[in-house]
């Protein structure tokens, strides 16, 4: 047994079941893809100045949670805790927002939280991302949280919900926010709460320590102090939203866990997961770019969670299949015919055809029982007879059925493609 484990908190997807996390990326990007957006492939350390003026310093991702530290330069890098900050200054730096608006962008990957693992919640997790810049519509606001929706149906979930709500503009802000300290200041507090109350107040209402909760569930909240341009674009949304068929519940007091959002703000959660029932979120942030450097332009994004999407396609018993299968399994029995199943296999796969095949010097039993543990659909065994009729038995290995097939590559290509197309119209 190796000494050696991974680090405490990461979670590792490995043969065979890491097709599961193949399947829910792939799935959860498909939307965003047809919807054109493109892919930003980032950087997973940054500058911490990045996230401690884009995420915010009364935030726990950043007073508690950011991995950092100094290169051998002296320069402060974070492993990122996040993916907008990140997509925001990669967008500034190679101006991308001088070009056709909105810029669409997808990105995908793993990021870092100093946090107790467990179920659901890891130090290293995995996340797709998509984000939408340069307009205010709300129309983009709702084609974001559509493709999250229609993402999650994509791998079959059912029990999950949506709940949105609008953090506004900076008038709603200001006003909410004078009514909002009045109140905190009427509160007994603990010295380290109150200072990150006067950062920002909202971030109270994130505080998951069940006296804090019992403190606010009075405040004020930010739904009733929306200007009439935040409360008409947040209607505007829920107006998209229901055209669309997405049902949702408006959550008052969600703030989420980053400073930067403003506007149109959601989360998705799932009803089987317990604690840690948030699969994906996202929402507006009017202002992060000209606060990272770049011009004054709007944004919207999102963040899905790949492990708790995993957590929750289990919770609802959804069987995900291997897509990663094998057409062909050859097994060869002895050197002539080694070198024949090596030919057919690297040809095979330049047709677009799985092959794989029995390596080293295993007996026929060995070799059918690394064929059973393959994956592949058909197993054919390469001996003399075959070697010398031209002509291999393709055996199904799901229903046991047989075909004999010419031992060439053209034939076992339109073989195969014949049953593509046989499966594909049943």
């Amino acid at each position: 047994m190796s000494k050696f484990s991974a680090p405490k908190g990461v979670k590792e997807y490995f043969p065979p079941d890491s097709h599961k996390f193949e399947f829910v990326r792939d799935g959860l990007l498909f939307p965003a893809r047809v919807a054109g957006y493109q892919l930003l492939e980032l950087p997973v350390f940054e500058d911490t100045e990045v996230f401690a003026r884009g995420v915010g310093a009364s935030t726990d991702v950043v007073t508690k949670e950011m991995y950092t530290f100094d290169d051998r330069g002296g320069r402060s890098i974070t492993l990122r805790p996040e993916g907008t900050a990140g997509a925001i200054r990669a967008v500034i730096e190679h101006g991308l927002d001088k070009g056709q608006l909105p810029v669409k962008i997808f990105y995908q990957g793993a990021f870092f939280r100093a946090e107790r693992p467990q179920a659901g919640r890891y130090r290293q997790f995995y996340q797709v991302g998509i984000e939408a810049i340069g307009y205010q519509d709300p129309e983009i606001d709702v084609e974001v949280i559509s493709i999250a929706d229609q993402g999650y149906r994509k791998l079959g979930l059912k029990n999950f919900q949506l709940e949105i709500t609008s953090l506004g503009d900076l008038q709603s802000r200001t006003a909410h926010k004078k009514d909002l300290m009045s109140f905190i200041g009427k509160l007994k507090l603990d010295e380290a709460t109150l200072e990150r109350a006067k950062l920002n107040p909202l971030r109270l209402f994130d505080d998951k320590r069940e006296e804090i909760k019992q403190s606010m569930k009075d405040a004020p909240v930010l739904l009733d102090y929306l200007s009439k341009e935040s409360a008409a674009h947040f209607n505007r949304v829920q107006d998209l939203l229901k055209s669309l068929s997405i049902p949702f519940t408006i959550n008052k007091k969600m703030v989420r866990g980053l400073d930067y959002y403003t506007g149109t703000t959601f989360e998705f959660t799932h009803s089987l997961l317990g604690a840690q029932s948030g699969i994906g979120g996202g929402g507006r942030y009017d202002g992060l770019m000209s606060l990272l450097g770049g011009k004054e332009m709007s944004g919207i994004g999102f963040g899905l969670g790949i492990d708790r999407t995993i957590l929750a396609l289990e919770a609802e018993s959804i069987n995900i299949k291997n897509q990663n299968y094998l057409h062909i399994y050859f097994v060869p029995l002895g050197e002539t015919a080694k070198q024949t199943a090596f030919e057919l296999c690297v040809a095979l796969r330049t047709r677009e055809i799985s092959a794989d095949m029995a390596y080293g010097d295993r007996g026929l039993k060995g070799a059918m029982n690394a064929a059973d543990k393959s994956g592949a659909t058909f197993v054919a065994v390469i001996g003399d007879e075959e070697m010398k009729t031209g002509k291999v038995t393709l055996k199904n290995l799901r229903d046991g059925s047989t075909e004999l097939v010419n031992l060439s590559v053209e034939d076992l290509t339109r073989f195969v493609e014949k049953i593509r197309i046989t499966s594909k119209s049943k």
